[in-house]
């Protein structure tokens, strides 16, 4: 049995097992491939990294790190199913080659968040060369003073746009996809003060060339050329495992958790992009580290150490 089941591979998941090995506790981190931090060009906001670091190495630094723990920390393969069981709880793990049960003490879900893609041609080529983003926090620095479009509509869309025309001083057009968009006085003017500009008319195609944006096109109503994209359609947490043990959660599906990172489900904790609260990696690994040290001081005793 193990003391605690970690399920997910990204910067949550990874920094729980490097605390759970270092406590020494039984517990397995289950990847199933697909972090969402994978897929970050270039973060520069994380500290000790001056230069910055791309997604996939911060990921695959942390696999090396928390494999120097032993090999069987960390296995690829996808949970299931969680249901609770009189140890605590059962999940089934489809792995390569093989599907098992394994039982757990407790659970913690670093299973992250998936992004709202735009349904636009060339879109995942623009995001893995960093043509399009979708964290303002973690590389608006750069873009600052460029000419930027943030995809969106309502009220996130907005305030994405706002927040980087306040932060960076930017050239922001906010691209509503052809929704509607009706401004309150008080919105209308935050813009007007900002330099908040709006385009109405859906999207047809995203241009590439070479190292930049070369155009959006809207059809018959002509083009508009940024220095780079924001996507600001928001995030749809990975929580269906918490939510089939009927966690509380937001009206998004994020799992509401404790200062402890607790769920509303006794022995179920949550970190990183799968619950309420700001999407960031420092905040993700900071959250995993909580939620590891409150596991290992309230789990049992260890019988047989790994």
């Amino acid at each position: 049995m193990l003391d605690c089941l970690v399920i997910g591979g990204g910067p949550a998941g990874l920094t729980a097992g490097l605390y759970l090995a270092r406590f020494q506790r039984k517990f397995l981190v289950v990847d199933a491939g697909a972090p969402r931090a994978a897929a970050i060009p270039t973060s520069h906001n994380l500290p000790a990294f001056p230069d910055g670091l791309t997604g996939p190495d911060l990921i695959a630094r942390q696999r090396e790190t928390l494999l120097r723990y032993g090999p069987d920390s960390l296995l690829d393969g996808r949970v299931e199913t969680l249901t609770r069981a009189d140890c605590g709880f059962s999940a089934r793990i489809a792995a390569p080659g093989r599907s098992f049960e394994i039982a757990a003490r407790r659970v913690l879900l670093a299973t992250g968040a998936q992004d709202v893609e735009l349904d636009l041609p060339d879109q995942k080529d623009a995001v893995r060369r960093g043509l399009v983003r979708y964290c303002p926090i973690c590389d608006g620095f750069e873009a600052r003073d460029k000419k930027i479009g943030v995809i969106g509509f309502g009220a996130r869309g907005l305030n994405e746009a706002l927040f980087i025309a306040r932060a960076y001083g930017a050239d922001v057009t906010l691209l509503t996809l052809g929704r509607a968009l009706d401004l309150t006085p008080d919105q209308q003017a935050r813009c007007d003060r900002l330099g908040v500009k709006l385009a109405r008319a859906p999207v047809r195609s995203l241009q590439v060339e070479g190292d930049h944006i070369a155009a959006l096109h809207f059809g018959s109503e002509g083009e508009m050329r940024f220095d780079t994209l924001y996507s600001a359609l928001g995030l749809t947490p990975r929580g269906q495992l918490g939510l089939a043990l009927g966690a509380a959660h937001d009206d998004c599906g994020a799992l509401t958790v404790d200062p402890r990172q607790q769920t509303s489900v006794p022995g179920l904790y949550a970190a990183g992009g799968v619950v309420e609260g700001l999407d960031q990696i420092v905040v993700a690994m900071g959250q995993a580290a909580v939620a590891a040290t409150h596991i290992h001081n309230h789990c049992e005793e260890t019988v047989d150490r790994v």
